[in-house]
């Protein structure tokens, strides 16, 4: 066979069904049978808006980026990968040679090539030619699906070295999407012993709260600051204008939410910014946060975080596989990302099934 499937973005709102040739592996690279692609939000504002910021879809573009596979090809000078591999890809990789890279914070690399990303396609079809080094093996007792969410995993675990969260910490997450439940999960393998879930979808906050969740909170009545310091304002001993939590996460890209983690976090502790709300400038009350000498860090993608989280998910330490909630071919892509985006009162992680 030399040619192969593709499920391309023609237009905003308009998913087509190619027949492209597959590609050939270059040196350092391998060819990966795509099993498994996550739906993510990116490609939810991409189908839906043909942009994010500055990045817009100017041409046809395949979209995912939460990828595993099985290897079925080697390019030249790899020697560390074999085929019939099962791994999961990272999907970007770098320079390698810029002062980010070199100091491990190569997300920050100016060069980055991402899937999904314009001008870059994704993994919405059957094959995709990636760099060896950012293909990870997958133990036996993982699956192609879990092998797909180690992306996500891989921004909680991020958004948790942000956070700098150490064990005792109290933490808050606001938003308890995937990303959001993903950041439960790494702050409570990092040690947190007080957890806020926060959210405005009980569907979503049962499924916190069995992801390990102390407390969870529906926020539909605006109650979510008060019940926070509340609950550490007893902890910490103090008045409840110096209460807190440690260390706050907005994964919900918001602009309330965006207000509350800083409004939630006690003096001298950390907000990070994981989600972005959709209009780049925003009103917050940064007199608070200054007086309250709270860190505000803002997070891009990740680095380093895929080892972490194949050791973690096939450990146990974190579950992946219950946020799996809805499977889709590749035939039906198009449904894929409308189901994501109008059905997030069941939805959790759409999985789209490339290949059995």
């Amino acid at each position: 066979m030399s040619d192969m499937l593709c499920a391309v973005l023609n237009k905003p709102g308009e998913v087509v069904l190619e027949r492209r040739p597959i590609p050939r592996p270059g040196p350092g690279e391998v060819l990966v049978r795509i099993r498994r692609v996550g739906v993510c939000g990116s490609d939810i504002h991409y189908f839906t808006h043909g942009h994010i910021g500055n990045h817009i879809v100017r041409s046809p573009m395949i979209l995912g980026h939460e990828a595993a596979g099985e290897i079925v090809a080697l390019g030249s000078n790899v020697d560390e990968r074999q085929v019939g591999e099962r791994v999961a890809l990272e999907p970007g990789w770098t320079c390698g040679k810029c002062a980010f890279c070199r100091s491990g914070h190569y997300n920050l690399c100016p060069d980055v090539v991402f899937m999904a990303t314009p001008p870059y396609d994704g993994a919405f079809r059957e094959y995709v030619a990636w760099p060896a080094s950012y293909c990870f093996p997958l133990p036996n007792n993982m699956s192609y699906e879990d092998g797909a969410m180690m992306e996500p995993l891989a921004v909680g675990l991020w958004a948790a070295e942000r956070g700098q969260v150490r064990p005792g910490d109290s933490v808050a997450i606001f938003g308890s999407g995937t990303i959001g439940l993903m950041t439960l999960e790494a702050a409570r393998a990092a040690g947190a012993s007080t957890r806020f879930a926060i959210d405005i979808a009980d569907y979503r906050l049962d499924h916190a709260k069995r992801l390990g969740a102390t407390h969870v909170i529906n926020d539909r009545d605006g109650s979510a600051l008060d019940t926070i310091r509340e609950v550490t304002g007893r902890s910490l001993g103090c008045g409840l204008e110096a209460a807190g939590v440690d260390v706050a996460f907005e994964t919900a890209g918001s602009l309330i939410t965006t207000r509350n983690v800083l409004a939630a976090t006690r003096p001298g502790g950390v907000s990070v910014l994981v989600g972005l709300p959709p209009d780049a400038m925003v009103e917050l009350d940064i007199v608070s946060a200054a007086g309250k000498e709270i860190d505000i860090r803002g997070q891009f993608r990740y680095a380093n975080r895929y080892p972490r989280g194949i050791a973690l998910a096939s450990s146990g330490q974190v579950d992946v596989t219950s946020l799996v909630t809805h499977h889709f071919s590749l035939e039906q892509v198009e449904e894929a990302l409308q189901f994501a985006d109008q059905r997030k009162d069941i939805a959790l992680k759409v999985m789209v099934d490339v290949c059995d």
